[in-house]
């Protein structure tokens, strides 16, 4: 049957399971707008391209399929390189769906013409631009597959409006074969029986998980070997929720913002078992202090990865839940018994804690309260800042993609529309948005998208009036110079009124500035049909620690005097 290019995508997404497709129109793509319905995929209506892509990694994350945007050309697909990039350096599956000027215009500067596979070719797993309509199909089949499989992360798909229009036999491609693209999903066996040696032989060893772990879907097997192991363990910022943070063998968040126990038991091991990580800078510090006297272990099925910072000792390749499964077979824990009883001095002397101060919300106990009403059943998405650290430290994640921030990029601005494709994903599931005043202020015209879309998601604010984690730095680092970095009226008031611009967009706003208020209020907001907007004001002094300063060992932690 022939069809036009608009169609071959539309029959293609069908195909591939696509649900959602987060974007924003525009003229070179509106021969897909003008039939996506017939399609019975939901198309959400953002109010910003970087919405759209965000919404769908948020969606990808909670739900583990791809995650699918669709804009148009020029500024609509420049709009969408952060979170391009930030799905990039999180392996994020998704495929985004750019507008491209004709063929015949492309190179002569056209109205909305920009070069967009040139500009993300450094940050996606690949990019295409599509030049012939009969190869169309094996385009977009080939862009899901190379999104989903092995390491995932993005693929952008470039259509010239050209192509869209013209009309070609569809054939649908049930396989695809991509020349040197054959990912190593299964681990050496010599290397698994070297890595149950070791850990056998092992008097301190730490495990340290990161995202691959969920992206692998190998909370289960995780959670398997530390039984069988009895080893401590620990997670990155993308690990969190892939093994329980109530367990009592779990020592939280190790890096930058970690425990001290976590951040001492990785320094003090004689083995460190690295699962579906990268040893990401924030994680490691300086490199010669990082695990200075362990043996490494490292299981990843991004060979590229393996001793790309630390060099490790017993490389394994191979997707984390395979690699665990046949690990779990041979696998026994060693002696640990000096070693547990260390670490629980270790947690005792130097615990997680924060003061509480009369009068004052601190932004610790707003994440502790969430916890708290939400049982660790809720899906969490965080910005980026203070309270995305707060959020990781002090929250309760019990279940993978149960936790949902940007962890290497970083995205002020993430948070919110992530919870918009997250709960898109998971209608039944509670979505809270832990957000700061400033990140929000960079997504807040979502909250159309939220109301119109009847996205029932939930934002809570730490309000401090400031972007915190700059004013953190230059307070400890720039002799207190607060320069640019408060968000308040020039009066002193909060600003803007978020309560108002919540109602504005139709939702409902709430403030809680009572200490004594903030259980019945959250619980209020959690309670609320439809999206709520919860702005919390909050200690603006208030300091994530602990805190590793840049160039120092992880061992080397600033604590709260």
């Amino acid at each position: 049957m022939k069809m036009t290019g608009a169609r071959i995508l539309l029959e293609c997404w069908k195909r591939e399971g696509v649900e959602f497709v987060f974007g924003y129109p525009g003229a070179v793509i509106l021969s897909v707008h003008d039939q996506i319905e017939e399609y019975g995929i939901r198309y959400v209506l953002v109010r910003h391209e970087q919405g759209a892509i965000h919404a769908a990694t948020g969606y990808a994350r909670a739900t583990g399929k791809v995650g699918v945007c669709l804009v148009t050309s020029g500024p609509g697909a420049t709009n969408i390189v952060t979170g391009v990039t930030d799905a990039f350096m999180d392996s994020v599956p998704v495929v985004a769906f750019t507008g491209q000027v004709p063929r015949l215009m492309i190179g002569n500067d056209a109205f909305q013409e920009a070069d967009i596979v040139g500009i993300t070719r450094s940050v996606t797993k690949h990019n295409y631009l599509v030049k012939e309509v009969n190869d169309f199909a094996t385009t977009i089949r080939s862009a899901f597959h190379i999104a989903r499989t092995g390491r995932p992360g993005p693929v952008l798909v470039d259509m010239p409006k050209d192509i869209l229009m013209s009309e070609t036999e569809f054939v649908y491609p049930e396989e695809i074969k991509i020349r040197g693209y054959n990912p190593n999903y299964y681990g050496n066996a010599r290397q698994i029986t070297r890595a149950a040696d070791a850990i056998k032989a092992a008097k301190c060893p730490v495990a340290y998980a990161g995202g691959g772990v969920i992206t692998s879907n190998a909370a289960e097997q995780l959670r398997e070997f530390i039984q069988k192991t009895n080893m401590p363990i620990t997670t990155t910022l993308m690990g969190m929720g892939g093994y329980p943070t109530d367990d009592p063998l779990f020592l939280g968040m190790l890096g930058m913002h970690g425990t001290q126990y976590a951040n001492l038991a990785v320094t003090g091991c004689d083995l460190l078992v690295a699962i579906g990580s990268r040893f990401d800078d924030r994680v490691t510090g300086n490199l010669k202090e990082f695990a200075p006297n362990a043996t490494i272990i490292h299981i990843d099925i991004d060979p590229s990865a393996i001793s790309k910072t630390i060099k490790v000792d017993i490389p394994i390749v191979g997707d984390v839940k395979n690699v665990l499964v046949e690990l779990n077979k041979v696998v026994q824990g060693g002696d640990y018994a000096d070693w547990h009883k260390q670490i629980a001095v270790w947690k005792a002397d130097k615990p997680l804690t924060y003061k509480k101060v009369a009068g004052q919300i601190k932004p610790q106990e707003v994440v502790e309260t969430i916890a708290e009403l939400t049982n660790g059943e809720a899906i969490i998405t965080t910005e980026v800042g203070q309270h995305q650290m707060w959020a990781s430290l002090y929250g309760l994640y019990r279940r993978p993609r149960s936790f949902i921030s940007s962890g290497g990029l970083g995205v002020m601005g993430f948070g919110f529309p992530a919870a918009i494709g997250a709960q898109a994903g998971c209608p039944d599931k509670l979505v809270i948005d832990i957000a700061g005043d400033g990140s929000f202020q960079m997504v807040s015209q979502e909250l159309a998208t939220a109301v119109c879309g009847d996205f029932p998601v939930k934002v809570v604010i730490c309000n401090n009036g400031h972007l915190g984690m700059i004013r953190q730095w230059q307070d400890l680092f720039f002799g207190e110079r607060l320069c640019h970095s408060c968000l308040k009226h020039s009066s002193g008031a909060y600003f803007p009124d978020f309560v108002k611009l919540a109602e504005a967009y139709g939702a409902v706003g709430i403030r809680i500035s009572d200490p004594a208020e903030l259980r019945s209020k959250l619980q209020e907001a959690f309670a609320t049909p439809g999206p709520v907007l919860v702005d919390v004001i909050v200690n603006e002094e208030e300091k994530v620690f602990p805190m590793v300063p840049a160039g120092a060992g992880i061992a080397d932690m600033l604590i709260e005097s």
